[in-house]
């Protein structure tokens, strides 16, 4: 009877396609092929690294560090940091390579630098952790607003007058403000909203980008509320809204495939770039209700193209052209014979013989995406690598 369920488990297991495949890719090792060439057998971490950089330095995806790290899920949520000084070491000696940690200058330095003195006791700053993707390119993502649920806009306080009644407002101005109550928070940040984000597959609204415009601090809770501008990184007008400071924090992400396939879309670039490089900050149209989560690496590919080829051989440059005084005269080339095209999309109908031949393109990865913050239907990601042009529109899915 045992024997008998284990084999009905392990059937229907096998009925749900790509769950086996994703669940086995979380969890499979790092072989010797994942390694760099050059892969050293020990590294010292240095101030200014990050964690994406150290896993480049042992693997050609850093997106497989859990794997060679032989991290289960519940060490992934809670990883180990990493400090400035602390040596990684690699063992190739087992069927699958590993890394292993070894405390050097980090926590064990950071307790030495206790320094007592009388009467008074100093204590000197513990090192910090090493981040996973450089701070400086997504501080700022992480502490300002990003997305507003279109149902929640009209809940959040409101400039509703401003002092002398001016139009635009700036640090120093006195804004007053509907919708605070006592006991709300003290720090508040000014934003409007912009850009209506869609999906472009379901035409689903899926939010509001915020654009964060200054941060403003209460000086008197009341009906309205006087508020003082701090600062004003755009003008600040009556009807913008405001909602809480958020606290800049830098959790220790760890870049790791998601467990099940997800795709999705690139829906907009911050900076209105039209190509997308490195270190670009992208949305994409799924959230954490999709299983996407901090942390997650997405592959992105070109979409794929319909290419029209017509049936003859393209003129050659002689016949394009005269040559000295003397014409050319060109004939009819003959027609090119049908050929069968890899890659092609199986389920699109063969042109005739004598029309156009219609080819599908297969994708192209491009690029990495680090998902480093996220919200219920939308995500905000950076780009970590881009080897061809990447652009809104193109497909994010799992690597």
């Amino acid at each position: 009877m045992r024997k008998l369920i284990i084999a009905l488990v392990v059937a229907s297991a096998s009925l749900v396609p790509g769950l086996a495949s994703a669940e086995e890719a979380a969890t499979a090792k790092a072989s010797m092929n994942d390694l760099q060439a050059d892969a050293p057998t020990e590294y010292t971490v240095q101030k200014g690294d990050t964690l994406w950089a150290i896993s480049g330095k042992f693997l050609k995806e850093p997106w497989k560090w859990p794997q060679i790290w032989q991290m289960n899920r519940d060490q992934i949520k809670n990883p180990h940091l990493i400090y400035p000084g602390d040596i990684i070491r690699l063992d190739r000696s087992g069927l699958s390579p590993s890394l292993s940690l070894v405390s050097g200058g980090g926590m064990a330095a950071a307790v030495g630098n206790v320094v007592k003195l009388e009467p008074r006791t100093r204590i000197e700053p513990l090192a910090r952790a090493v981040p996973t993707i450089p701070g400086t390119a997504i501080g700022p993502f992480l502490t300002q607003p990003l997305v507003v649920d279109p149902g929640t806009v009209d809940s959040f306080p409101r400039i509703v007058a401003t002092e002398e009644e001016r139009v635009i407002i700036g640090a120093g101005n006195i804004a007053y403000v509907s919708g605070m109550k006592v006991g709300d928070p003290i720090n508040w940040q000014i934003f409007r909203p912009g850009e209506t984000l869609k999906d472009p597959d379901t035409g689903e609204v899926l939010g509001f980008e915020a654009i964060h415009v200054g941060d403003a601090r209460v000086k008197r809770f009341g009906s309205p509320s006087t508020v003082e501008v701090t600062r004003a990184r755009e003008e600040i007008n009556q009807g913008d809204r405001l909602m809480p400071a958020r606290e800049v924090s830098f959790p220790s992400y760890v870049p790791r495939a998601p467990d099940k396939p997800i795709r999705g879309t690139i829906l907009s670039v911050r900076g209105g770039v039209s190509d997308i490089a490195q270190y670009s900050i992208v949305t994409i149209n799924r959230g954490s209700r999709d299983g996407v989560e901090v942390g997650h690496v997405l592959a992105t590919v070109r979409a794929s193209n319909q290419l029209i080829r017509g049936n003859a051989r393209p003129p050659l440059i002689g016949e394009l052209f005269n040559f000295g005084h003397h014409a050319i005269e060109l004939t009819p080339a003959p027609p090119v014979k049908d050929t069968v095209v890899a890659n092609a999309d199986p389920k699109s109908e063969p042109m005739p013989a004598s029309g156009p031949e219609k080819l599908v393109l297969p994708e192209e990865r491009s690029g990495l995406v680090f998902i480093f913050r996220t919200f219920e239907k939308i995500s905000y990601g950076i780009v970590m690598k881009s080897v061809r042009p990447i652009s809104v529109g193109d497909t994010v899915r799992t690597p």
